[in-house]
């Protein structure tokens, strides 16, 4: 439960903080966090293969 509670807190910070920056900037902000993202899954897909073999 307090994890939760600790995650929405946490989203709460981070929306505010998307608030006040302008539009542009928050989209490239998601972008390179999305990018970062589909990097990271990739290196966990192909390391787990790895090791399957």
């Amino acid at each position: 439960m307090i994890v939760l509670v600790a995650a929405l807190l946490l989203l709460g910070v981070v929306l505010g903080a998307v608030v006040q920056i302008p539009l542009p900037l928050t989209l490239v902000l998601a972008a390179a966090i999305g990018c970062w993202l589909l990097v990271f899954a990739m290196r966990e897909r192909l390391s787990t293969q790895r090791r399957s073999r």
